[in-house]
């Protein structure tokens, strides 16, 4: 039998410490890169909770001393939160319910019906993909103004009807994963077309819809450049379109301003940690069947 020397280690040992080292190279990165990015967060954070003279200062004071939640209640009626809060729940919501009623019959009539040239729709649904929203800009703007639509919610939220392409690819994969014979045992006993989309095939992809929701909650909530093109009056201001205009009036005051972004910030955060389970679960679930 050989013996191990002293001083050396086998060729197993040298492979788990080289596979042990990578680890921690690699959780090192993911914990640096992490704290990176979350310093935008703590500084804007931060200096909502400070007073002027050290939001200012120079070098930067990283910790706030004291501690000035007053700017939280003067951003919050100086801004007219409430109402631009509403404004934004009301697009964001619409926003939701109509993104996730259009890509489901849209992408389960791709993924369940054989019909002649499903295969080259399909092909220039996702070719809208392609292109960019500033090429459209102007003809919605012209159309909607021929409806009467504009300084109204209304372009914000009747597009939001109509499928966008990324989400009907997503959920037409997710579709396509769940076995055919499941349709044909619910047509057996009975079920229509809607009645097995609405109560066999539906509940299967609850996870995809929770990452649809999540992704369009995210759009309409930071979206700024549909509230600046179609909106003019100030009480149909969105949170983001709001919080431009209340940087216009306290640009120096960098601590109100941060107290402002900082409740813009809310429920966002809230809402991805609601959601942060179906979040990961369909992301899982879509890259290992999709």
């Amino acid at each position: 039998m050989r013996r191990k020397t002293a001083g050396y280690s086998t060729p197993r040992q040298g492979k788990s410490s080289r596979k042990k080292a990578w680890k921690i190279f690699v959780y090192s990165s993911i914990i640096l890169a992490g704290i990176v990015t979350m310093i935008p967060l703590y500084w804007t954070v931060s200096t909502a909770e400070k007073e002027l003279p050290q939001a200012l200062a120079f070098p930067p004071v990283w910790l706030p001393n004291p501690v000035v939640l007053q700017n939280f209640k003067e951003a919050f009626l100086a801004m007219n939160f409430l109402r631009y809060l509403y404004n934004t729940v009301l697009i964001t919501g619409f926003g939701i319910i109509g993104q996730l009623l259009s890509c489901t019959l849209v992408a389960y009539g791709f993924a369940r019906f054989r019909f002649p040239g499903r295969n080259f729709i399909f092909v220039v649904a996702l070719s809208t993909m392609m292109m960019p929203f500033h090429i459209l800009i102007i003809p919605r703007f012209v159309l909607f103004r021929m409806l009467g639509w504009l300084d109204t919610l209304l372009p914000l939220i009747v597009p939001s009807f109509f499928a966008e392409a990324l989400y009907i690819f997503l959920l037409r994969q997710f579709f396509m994963t769940i076995p055919y014979e499941m349709d044909e045992a619910a047509r057996i006993d009975g079920c229509g077309y809607f009645q097995t989309f609405w109560r066999i095939i539906l509940p299967l992809v609850k996870p995809a819809l929770g990452v649809i929701s999540v992704f369009v909650f995210l759009q309409r909530w930071r979206d700024f450049m549909g509230p600046l093109i179609y909106l003019s009056s100030e009480k149909n201001y969105t949170l983001a379109l709001g919080l431009n205009a209340f940087r216009h009036m306290y640009f120096v005051e960098w601590n109100i301003l941060m107290a402002a972004t900082s409740l813009v910030l809310i429920p966002p955060v809230i809402v991805f940690f609601i959601a942060q389970k179906y979040f990961i679960q369909g992301i899982v679930i879509t890259g290992i069947k999709g």
